[in-house]
């Protein structure tokens, strides 16, 4: 209990019942959350095995372990995971209940993708037909929404039933979405929306697995319950059904994911879903000055749905938060360079310093105006380090060990070069589909073939099968430098004279040695290969003495010592697709968000400029939504400005709220216009909050606006 404050007290000894605590930014939650789970341990004596602790990364996972190893002093921490994971886990105990093997495959984008090829090839498709971006939300839309049950179709159906929906498919959407199903069963590969899905069905099914599975986590706790989306919420629901302990930590004001399915009702709402709820207020702020504090509050305050609360500062006074109004984008940039050559100049590591914008383009003019004044700079997106080509060569290998897929095969059977190129591949894959067998299956049986005569293929087959009859019995870490070294990977990489390629192929075995280190009895090829690919984004530039970018999604859990949150217009942040109140007060939330990252200093900015669109630029409304005494401006706004941004700001919201509350007229209502005299509604247009007027002495309807004066005829009279 040292080092804890009175909310984390009562936090962390709150072990039985349902339990919601309000954590606000910087008040400690993963404190808490560690010191329970060792509470639970230490004190009271439950065994780690027993209980669930759930995180939203995987790197707030491993941090996790990290502090409850330390606190505990014992390397079994339990189940201390993201959902996706905790659902490998279930699965890889429990698949066969729906007759998978327990071997399945966990399957990112770039797996997806590389089905995509396939059914693309086979089909005739191209991308003019529909790209893979956009072919993958399809899949997960259809998953999720307009084909729920999708699932029992893979459970129950053959794969050559599969196969058939398939090959009997005529519009685009359906052919890709069978023969992605029918490309999934046919290796035994699970996607994210799968994960979930499948465990659930399989606790539906068997009532004697549910049971286990219930009885065994006596303790369960959710970290950003905030962020938690309706099938995770069922499967919480499901699982805390037995022992009815659930330990919820999230923030209502850090809600920034509803359009990716979290519901923040769950939240706000936990208290009328479950019985005898205690709930626990953790204000104190720990990472931010009050100056900064005082400006996120006042900020958050405009929102009408959220639990009211206030950040209290734990910190000395530090310096005022800035806000810098620039003419032009590249005006904003340099301002932006000025500061951080100052803060160098004071001794400020630049590693120390990241700038924070809502949408990727902003940073294009911040790269060029930082490369002029030869600023390092890290951009944290493009490109995750899981999606690099080295790396899903790397594990294509791994994989190829212990479960030879098509996938793995496809993509490393000739790299490095084996001469084993487009007609060679062709002849395997005839011979696969013609025999119902894997394409490493096929290159096995005709291995002594003719056309493989002159090539790499015997010796890549003694490759994979020398490795698959040790992999169990070796470490992860040396089977990996093994194979990097004989299958001549490597090398070819240092032939290429990549050493860009060479330093992420070194920071993938540090990332496998981290894991053997902390990954207890789950240390095996198969569950590093699941933990693979369920990482997001390795991309952490470690180390790197740059200036940080990032978009305030990503930053999201993160904590900076300077911030500078540039891009703040209308339009930008708030993004021009906010339509509605609840975007509107998610969109202040991802500004709240910004706020609270930083530790030492906020510096706000935004630029006159032009829009993508060409609309003009005004300053955000989250600037006016901070008490000007919060803030301090290296300049005055110009009145004007001013002015017309709060006529531009004002109406937007009445338009919103227009479109978020009732029409006070409806179809066939009589109503008299100031100007126009009476008229009849024909119809509402919501989208651009309208009615459909025909005016009595007009011939033709007319859009008009809800913000014109319209009164009803009979009041009128």
């Amino acid at each position: 209990m040292a080092g804890l404050n009175e909310q984390q007290r009562q936090a962390v000894t709150a072990t039985e019942g349902f339990i919601r605590v309000i954590a606000g930014a910087g008040s400690g939650k993963t404190r808490a959350l560690s010191h329970r789970f060792a509470y639970l341990v230490n004190e009271i004596g439950i065994m780690p095995s027993n209980i669930l602790c759930v995180t939203f990364t995987n790197k707030s996972a491993q941090e996790m372990k990290h502090r409850i190893r330390r606190l505990c002093g014992d390397n079994d921490t339990g189940y201390i995971s993201t959902f996706h994971s905790f659902c490998v886990t279930v699965l890889q105990e429990d698949i066969n209940a729906v007759h998978y093997p327990k071997s399945f495959l966990v399957l990112d984008n770039s797996d997806i993708n590389d089905m995509l090829k396939i059914i693309y090839e086979e089909r005739g498709l191209t991308l003019r037909h529909m790209t893979f971006s956009k072919a993958r939300d399809m899949i997960e839309i259809r998953k999720l929404f307009k084909d729920p049950e999708y699932y029992k179709f893979m459970v129950s159906l053959s794969l050559e039933e599969l196969h058939l929906k398939y090959l009997n498919a005529v519009e685009t959407e359906d052919i890709i979405f069978w023969g992605y199903l029918y490309q999934e069963k046919k290796c035994f590969g699970l996607d994210y929306n799968d994960l979930i899905k499948y465990v659930l069905h399989i606790f539906s099914l068997d009532a004697g697995i549910r049971l286990k599975w219930q009885q065994r986590l006596e303790y369960i706790m959710i970290d950003e319950y905030q962020d938690i989306d309706e099938l995770q919420y069922r499967l919480m629901k499901v699982l805390c059904d037995y022992h009815k302990n659930l330990f919820i930590v999230g923030d209502p004001d850090q809600t920034i994911y509803t359009w990716r399915g979290a519901r923040l009702k769950y939240l706000l709402d936990f208290d009328q879903e479950f019985p005898q709820v205690r709930t626990i207020m953790m204000m104190e702020n720990y990472r931010s000055t009050p100056q900064i504090l005082a400006a996120a509050n006042s900020l958050i305050g405009n929102n009408k749905n959220r639990i009211s609360k206030v950040l209290l500062p734990m910190l000395p006074d530090g310096v005022p938060v800035v806000y810098h109004h620039a003419k032009t984008a590249e005006e904003e940039a340099k301002w932006i360079a000025l500061q951080i050559k100052e803060l160098a100049a004071q001794g400020v590591k630049l590693s120390d310093v990241t700038i924070l914008y809502r949408a990727h383009f902003i940073s294009r003019t911040l790269e060029e105006v930082f490369l002029k004044e030869k600023l390092p700079y890290t951009i944290y997106s493009g490109v995750q380090f899981f999606g690099r080509m080295e790396i899903k060569d790397t594990l294509s290998y791994l994989r190829l060990i212990v479960y030879k897929d098509d996938l793995s095969f496809l993509r490393v059977a000739n790299v490095p070069k084996r001469n084993i190129g487009v007609r060679r591949m062709k002849f395997l894959k005839d011979y696969a589909a013609q025999n119902q067998c894997s394409l490493y299956s096929a290159l096995e049986r005709t291995i002594d073939h003719e056309i493989f005569k002159g090539t790499k293929a015997k010796g890549f087959l003694d490759l994979i099968e020398s490795f698959s009859a040790r992999y169990q019995t070796v470490p992860v870490s040396d089977l990996l430098n093994s194979l990097l070294d004989q299958s001549g990977y490597e090398a070819m990489l240092r032939t290429e004279g990549s050493q860009e390629r060479l330093d992420n192929l070194a920071e993938l075995k540090q990332s496998v040695y981290e894991y053997e280190t902390t990954s207890g009895e789950e240390n095996t090829l198969e569950s590093y290969l699941s933990h693979t690919g369920l990482l997001t984004n390795a991309d952490t530039a470690a180390g790197k003495n740059t200036v940080k970018l990032m978009t305030v999604h990503t930053a999201k859990g993160l904590e900076f010592p300077y911030v500078f949150l540039c891009g703040l217009g209308e339009g930008v942040f708030p993004s021009k697709k906010t339509k509605t109140l609840e975007a509107m007060e998610e969109e202040r939330r991802l500004a709240f968000v910004a706020f609270t990252r930083a530790e030492k200093a906020l510096y706000l900015t935004d630029a006159e400029g032009r829009n993508l669109d060409g609309s003009y630029r005004y300053p955000s409304r989250f600037i006016f939504n901070v008490d000007k005494n919060l803030l301090v401006y290296t300049a005055e706004l110009d009145e004007g400005l001013v002015k017309e941004s709060n006529w531009q700001i004002g109406s937007s919201e009445k338009l919103i709220e227009a479109k978020s509350s009732e029409f006070p007229f409806q179809p066939g209502d009589r109503i008299v216009h100031s100007i126009m005299g009476a008229g009849e509604v024909m119809g509402i247009n919501r989208e651009k909050a309208a009615y459909l007027i025909k005016f009595d002495n007009l011939g033709t309807v007319r859009n008009i606006s809800l913000r014109a004066k319209i009164e009803g005829e009979n009041s009128r009279n």
